[in-house]
């Protein structure tokens, strides 16, 4: 029997301490199912086309974790099948953690956080470089990026899981937060005119 695609987080130890902590039979009748899902969803893909940032789990040979911060425009990790996704990587600050680890241990996360909504998705699977691919290149270049590709991490998806909204804060971006404001000042503007207008028919009734 195949193994359920959530084994790649339920390791022989958390199943042990999901026995002792009472959880274990929630688990199993998901495992019969098959697990986490494996393939994109659409939902998950409009999901991944709205995100401006990301975090990106690697770990070396021995085992050393990192996160790393990934951010650009809305879309900039691309959907490029059913379980391919992709990024541009530019120029940074050239510490090259990532690239280090995945030469060596190609797994890889991905954690998507919608604040704003509080929602979350987790992405499991392997993870390389690609470098002197012309075509990958084009493909994950976004012309709104003032800077060069320099190669382009591709991530290929095992298996992928949403958390429930407990404890996520609700933060707004920048930009959110001007929309909403500009709303508002505009509501505040039309409400005035209607407020002087009510009250200039009032003054030339009494008078």
């Amino acid at each position: 029997m195949k193994n359920p695609s959530s084994d790649v987080a339920f390791t022989p130890s958390v199943k042990t301490i999901q026995r002792r902590l009472g959880s274990r039979r929630n688990y199993e009748s998901m495992e019969e199912r098959g697990g986490f899902a494996v393939d994109m969803t659409q939902g998950l893909a409009d999901f991944i086309g709205e995100r401006t940032s990301l975090y990106l789990g690697t770990a070396s040979a021995e085992g050393r974790p990192y996160v790393q911060h990934r951010g650009g425009p809305a879309g900039f990790l691309k959907v490029l099948g059913p379980r391919t996704l992709a990024m541009a990587d530019y120029v940074g600050n050239r510490q090259y953690i990532s690239m280090g680890n995945l030469a060596e241990n190609d797994q890889a996360f991905l954690f998507l956080m919608d604040y704003a909504n509080r929602v979350r998705f987790k992405l499991w699977g392997r993870a390389r470089f690609v470098e002197h691919d012309t075509e990958l290149l084009a493909a994950v270049h976004d012309s709104s990026v003032n800077t060069h590709t320099e190669r382009a991490l591709v991530f290929e998806l095992d298996a992928w899981d949403g958390n429930c909204p407990q404890h996520i804060p609700r933060l707004l971006s920048e930009d959110a937060v001007l929309v909403r404001e500009r709303a508002l000042r505009e509501r505040v503007v039309a409400l005035q005119a209607d407020l002087d207008h009510w009250r200039g028919r009032a003054e030339r009734a009494e008078g």
